[in-house]
């Protein structure tokens, strides 16, 4: 009896070893990814070596998770949007509001010329508020195919607004499918207020994230996030319609870009490069199999603070870095009136730094 029940208990750990092995096998995921081998990540040394110079920012703490954008009104007044839906409004005396809440996602912050604050909201679409803070739907889809994650945005002299939709596929919640995919998923686009049309301007993009005019509004910057790299768009001359890349092989993930002064992009990343996502990205078959895993097995975006100055030929001029952790993962820097604005995916606070000399001459 005792070697029946002995066998009986074997034949079912048995089992559910197999169970578990098909599970991780051959389980239907959402992902459908190919290989790509990515070239080697730079070394965090020279242009990239790591330093501190973040930290010497003073931070203002926010009511919220995540300031991931900021926008600086006529008086100075700045706005940021954390991940409950809430954007608020932090005047010079450091008093704190509440000007509206999208009851979404909001990412890209901007001020168009009527001083409507233009939002992309990850689930809501783009969005514009008024003054008294009332929100009204400019556009969610193109052609008939919504967007599932509209992101950053810039507004051009003439009221364009162009934008990024990051993924067609996946939403702000698949943090770990859409880089586990890894597939051009994104898309470029612009709006035009005058018509209330939006145009698709680049399709197939990895992970379309932050946009940037060019200061002689000739062509725009598009973050290609999951491709460690940044595209450059023409939108007037003879090369208008045409792309090409700016720069590329970065040390992180690139996520907001914007133009500042005196002929720097500045280029935030949200994380330095995952040598164990690279290591994955060539072997579509283990990438579904670790999208099977808990997520707290999967890898993770590290904890760490990282932009870059870029002048208008890619080249790196400046590198600013919290490489301890105490202000990680930027996701958009913003210069204005000789200070540099940054914001954070998931930080309970922004920072602001008195803009430093170029780190490399």
């Amino acid at each position: 009896m005792k070697n029946k029940k002995r066998l009986i208990i074997y034949i079912l750990i048995f089992d559910i070893i197999t169970l578990i092995i098909l599970y991780f096998l051959f389980w239907p995921v959402q992902i459908d990814p190919v290989a790509w081998t990515p070239t080697e990540a730079p070394k965090m040394e020279g242009k990239y070596a790591p330093n501190n110079l973040i930290n010497q920012a003073k931070f203002i703490k926010v009511p919220g998770i995540g300031p991931e954008d900021i926008a600086i009104d006529k008086s100075g007044n700045i706005y940021t949007g954390v991940k409950d839906g809430r954007i608020f409004k932090i005047m010079s005396d450091k008093k704190i509001e509440e000007f509206a809440n999208t009851e979404g996602r909001p990412l890209g912050l901007m001020f168009d010329k009527l001083d409507n604050l233009i939002v992309g909201d990850a689930y809501k679409g783009l969005l514009s508020i008024n003054k008294e803070g009332e929100i009204t739907v400019l556009a969610t889809e193109h052609n008939g195919i919504p967007f599932k994650f509209t992101d950053d945005l810039d507004i051009a002299e003439d009221g364009t607004i162009y934008f990024s939709d990051a993924s067609r596929k996946f939403t702000y919640e698949d943090k770990a499918e859409y880089p586990l995919e890894s597939e051009p998923n994104g898309r470029f686009l612009s709006y035009n207020p005058n018509t209330n049309e939006t145009e698709l301007l680049l399709d197939s993009l990895y992970f379309a994230n932050g946009i940037a005019i060019s200061p002689n509004q000739d062509y725009i910057l598009v973050n290609e996030t999951l491709r460690y790299r940044v595209t450059k768009y023409w939108i007037k001359g003879s090369k208008k319609g045409q792309s090409e890349i700016f720069i590329e092989n970065l040390p992180g993930f690139p996520d907001g870009i914007l133009y500042g002064n005196d002929g720097i992009y500045w280029l935030a990343l949200a994380s330095p490069r995952n040598k164990t996502l690279d290591d994955l990205l060539p072997k579509p078959f283990w990438r579904k199999v670790l999208i099977r895993l808990p997520e707290f097995l999967l890898p993770k975006p590290e904890d760490y603070g990282f932009a870059l100055g870029l002048n208008e030929q890619g080249e790196v001029i400046y590198n600013l870095q919290s490489s301890d952790g105490t202000f990680g993962q930027v996701t958009n820097v913003i210069e204005y009136k000789g200070k540099l604005y940054f914001g954070s995916l998931h930080e309970e606070m922004i920072a602001i730094l008195d803009k430093p000399k170029p780190s490399i001459p």
